[in-house]
């Protein structure tokens, strides 16, 4: 059960601090996506694809005081910031996690803003498609985020280099 947590933690340290529950669920998924060793189901929600059991993991890391989730008023919503906390950094040491080009992925992600994660996790999602079924997918399923043909292909693109990061490193 922790070594999951462990590698949360390890996801969560690498990065530094990742701002937004959203982007932390999109951040975990890519990564799973690119065999990266996360547990977590997801399934497609609202914004792409979601883990329940990823929301009640960072709950509980919170609540044992190894993960700050830090709340902030941004205009007219909460926005989340998260970050390992002393307690957390001295746990992991502990606890050894092997995932040796992870951090690289991770700190590429996070650069990225999350309606961008929210596309290439879409794309991803749907993977076993064609690029034009891809296309049609985000179209119907992501109307409001108006999102074009441009940005699908730069997904595509933002896709391969993180493939070939993971690959190149380990």
């Amino acid at each position: 059960m922790l070594k999951d947590h462990a590698k949360l933690m390890y996801a969560i340290e690498a990065t530094g601090e990742i701002t937004g529950r959203k982007k932390l669920q999109k951040i975990i998924y890519i990564a799973k996506k690119l065999s990266f060793p996360f547990q977590e189901r997801f399934q497609f929600h609202f914004y792409g694809p979601y883990s329940e059991e990823l929301t009640l993991r960072v709950e509980e890391l919170s609540n044992l005081g190894f993960v700050e989730e830090i709340r902030e008023k941004k205009g007219g919503y909460f926005q989340y910031r998260y970050s390992l906390t002393d307690s957390g950094k001295e746990f992991l040491s502990l606890n050894e996690v092997e995932m040796p080009c992870l951090p690289d992925c991770l700190l590429d992600m996070n650069e990225q803003n999350a309606r961008f994660l929210e596309l290439v996790s879409t794309v991803l999602y749907f993977e076993n498609l064609s690029r034009e079924e891809v296309a049609e997918k985000v179209f119907t399923l992501k109307s409001k985020q108006k999102y074009t043909l441009e940005e699908i292909s730069d997904a595509y693109s933002y896709i391969e280099s993180l493939k070939e990061k993971a690959k190149s490193l380990v």
